[in-house]
């Protein structure tokens, strides 16, 4: 047996996982239509509301930052199916009582737990430029879309969201009805995409909010990844890597407590 064949078979198990997972995400997305479709549309919505009724108010306003509201939602989005996503899938397994075979899974429940995060994130991107063909289509505002910036400053900047969810979804497998923390969270990351970050410097270290203005700054005026400063990727890694730490950490130990208790696979 080579050296090799250990790390190739659980590379062969991880995209079987893979696309079981993706396929699972798919048809309770089919099968639910019009859940999805309402949870984009909400968005679209509230998007208009604010550009069209700003414009009756304050037309000048909207007409300066009308790149860095569509960035906004765009980010937005993407943030609230990365992080609520996995929150709402351990809850829906609980009710369906399937957790605890997930935790038995031979695979690992923490292998399973970052396969539903990657596809999950993959599923905000989907959102995300569907939304994001809608809102400029909508204004015609112009965007720079080079995919080289794009998706990598759209995936360290949602770690850091995923990162909150992984510690929702720990909290949910222990408190199980968490509903309302959720709309704190909704609250808080309307307010984090919009942070003055070049104000306030110190406001960087919090979620979304470094990498909102980095995004800000590619989309709206065309700056390359590479032209960005240096300090602010460095830091945009390290916050993105220090909450998708401490959230899975965070989730590690609350998925402990509750199988401790015996409330794993209880709703």
């Amino acid at each position: 047996m080579s050296l090799g064949t250990p790390s190739r078979r659980a590379v062969r198990e991880t995209v079987v996982l893979a696309r079981a997972v993706a396929y699972k995400s798919l048809v309770l997305r089919v099968r639910y239509a019009f859940n999805t479709v309402t949870s984009l549309v909400t968005i679209y919505v509230f998007f208009a509301l604010l550009v069209f009724g700003g414009r009756e108010l304050a037309p000048q306003a909207i007409a300066n930052t009308l790149d860095g509201i569509v960035v906004g939602f765009f980010l937005l989005l993407m943030a609230t199916v990365a992080y609520a996503d996995l929150s709402w899938d351990l809850t829906r397994e609980a009710q369906w009582g399937t957790l605890e075979q997930l935790y038995m899974s031979p695979q690992g429940f923490g292998r399973v737990v970052a396969v539903k995060t990657g596809v999950n994130l993959l599923v905000s991107f989907g959102y995300g430029a569907v939304l994001l063909a809608l809102m400029v289509a909508t204004t015609g505002v112009s965007l720079a879309l080079d995919p080289l910036t794009v998706v990598p400053l759209g995936l360290l900047t949602l770690a850091s969201a995923v990162g909150v969810g992984f510690a929702l979804g720990g909290l949910a497998l222990v408190f199980k009805r968490i509903e309302n923390l959720f709309q704190l969270v909704q609250f808080a990351f309307v307010a984090l995409v919009a942070l003055p970050v070049e104000e306030a410097p110190v406001l960087k270290l919090l979620p979304l909010s470094l990498g909102s203005h980095l995004l800000r700054r590619a989309m709206g005026e065309g700056v390359a990844l590479w032209d960005l400063p240096t300090g602010d990727l460095a830091l945009l890694c390290l916050t993105a890597a220090g909450y998708l730490g401490c959230g899975y950490v965070l989730f590690r130990r609350l998925s402990r407590e509750a199988r401790r208790r015996g409330t794993l696979g209880q709703y």
